[in-house]
């Protein structure tokens, strides 16, 4: 009874409202979707895969999508702009857009650095100042997908680690500066979960090599993602935890951070040469850009 009465008030906070999401095309991003939809929610999607965008705005009742770039201001603009005019406006903006691929900082492919802050970090910021002018009323609320890497940072993951602690901070800024227009900011704190992500980060060799790192590395399902997202969303939170042990976590993040750079690693020199080797690629192929070449 208890159960059905809390997913009955999470229906009715999340009915009818206006939520936009970046990375909807697959992963985390087409499950909230779908979640959110099945709530009675109206949901307008970005991503770069217009194939499997199509798919989930379909599941979502012909929901309104638009392929998007989001490293690129100008496309971010003219596809927020679009979509909030289909939506007749927006009430919850999702920044979920992202990528990962393992690089060891010395000797790894500085493209791959670039490329990750380009659709992490500058992504994330080129989304929140589009967006935020929509959402920045009352009832308002910003979900910057953030990681629990932002708190605790593994091996081979710095370029992602980095991004997601700056879009951590974005989240901590936007809260302070918009506060006074109603507009709450919630920082969302993954660690793994069954998505294409993960599967490729720790498909390769050099993954491989690297043990023992406990929970951190503990893949738990999707649903455990989407069910905390769909919460904070409800409740306008101001953190979200998925799973559940991130949250103590992150509160004692210099404790496990020290935890994890004591854990003896012997093979730490055979996963760096094999990770400098592999060329990992990115979880989602980015597009070229004007100028750019092979």
């Amino acid at each position: 009874m208890a159960r059905t009465g809390t997913r009955q008030a999470l229906e009715q906070r999340l009915e009818g409202r206006r939520v936009l999401i970046t990375g909807a095309a697959r992963g985390i991003g087409a499950s909230l979707a779908r979640r959110l939809h099945a709530r009675g929610a109206r949901v307008a999607l970005l991503g770069l895969e217009p194939e499997l965008l199509e798919q989930v705005a379909t599941m979502c009742g012909g929901a309104p999508w638009q392929v998007c770039d989001v490293r690129d201001l100008g496309q971010v603009e003219h596809a927020v702009a679009a979509l909030a005019d289909e939506l007749g406006g927006l009430d919850v903006v999702v920044v979920n857009a992202g990528v990962a691929a393992q690089l060891p900082l010395l000797g790894g492919d500085p493209d791959v650095m670039l490329r990750t802050v380009e659709v992490n970090l500058i992504g994330a910021y080129n989304t929140v100042r589009t967006t935020g002018p929509l959402v920045a009323h009352p009832g308002g609320y910003v979900l910057m997908v953030a990681s629990a890497a932002a708190g605790v940072q593994l091996p081979l993951m710095g370029a992602y680690a980095a991004t997601k602690a700056g879009v951590e901070a974005l989240g901590n800024t936007l809260r302070i500066e918009t506060r006074h227009q109603g507009l709450r900011v919630g920082v969302g704190y993954l660690a793994e979960v069954d998505t294409d992500m993960t599967t490729i980060g720790f498909g390769t060799e050099a993954a491989g090599q690297i043990k023992g790192l406990g929970p951190f590395t503990r893949v738990a399902p999707r649903s455990v993602g989407v069910d905390a997202f769909e919460r904070g969303i409800a409740q306008r939170a101001r953190r979200i935890y998925a799973p559940r042990w991130v949250a103590p976590m992150m509160r004692l993040r210099m404790v496990a951070q020290r935890l994890i750079e004591l854990r003896p690693q012997p093979r730490m020199a055979a996963a760096l040469d094999a990770a400098r080797a592999e060329h990992a690629r990115l979880t989602t192929e980015l597009p070229k850009r004007t100028g750019e070449t092979e």
